[in-house]
């Protein structure tokens, strides 16, 4: 796994590690204070050995992000609907929003990632397609809700006892 940083950080790091190796400082003492593996250390050692250029900053391709505009971008292609970028159904789903990401931008990202990505910088979260009958009677429902459902519950609380037996 990658240590944290950029990679001009990483690298001054590493650069930091052979230049104590060549005033003679002790390996051991290299690992502690900079906090490397011992196996590092000499990999980069052996870098430096042959000119170097094993040492120097390289940039992530996976890592590119998305710029304020793309997403903005993004949200707009969202709103418009998964049908409307030749899905079956509206239901987005983490590895469309990654195909979609991929063919607007050309930046690749995981599912997981995606989803990530809409709940932390866009602020959208999952949400289950609710699912309701075509026979559904919304007059039916909300006349039950103000008449049958108080008859019920009225009709429960009597029953139960003040106390519960020991």
């Amino acid at each position: 796994m990658r240590p944290v940083g950029s990679a001009e950080e990483l690298e001054r790091r590493r650069r930091r590690a052979i230049a104590l190796l060549e005033r003679g400082e002790k390996p051991s003492v290299i690992v502690r204070i900079l906090g490397i593996s011992w196996a590092s250390l000499w990999r980069w050692r052996e870098a430096a050995k042959q000119g170097g250029e094993g040492l120097a900053a390289k940039v992530r391709e996976g890592h590119m992000r998305l710029s304020p505009d793309q997403l903005a971008e993004l949200v707009v292609e969202l709103k418009k609907g998964a049908v409307a970028h030749g899905w079956p159904n509206e239901l987005w789903t983490g590895e469309r929003v990654a195909s979609l990401i991929e063919r607007l931008f050309h930046v690749q990202y995981t599912p997981d990632h995606v989803r990530v990505l809409l709940r932390e910088r866009l602020g959208w979260t999952s949400q289950k397609p609710e699912k309701r009958g075509r026979e559904r009677n919304e007059e039916e429902i909300t006349r039950w809700r103000k008449e049958e459902y108080p008859r019920i519950k009225k009709r429960q609380t009597a029953r139960r006892p003040s106390r519960l037996p020991r």
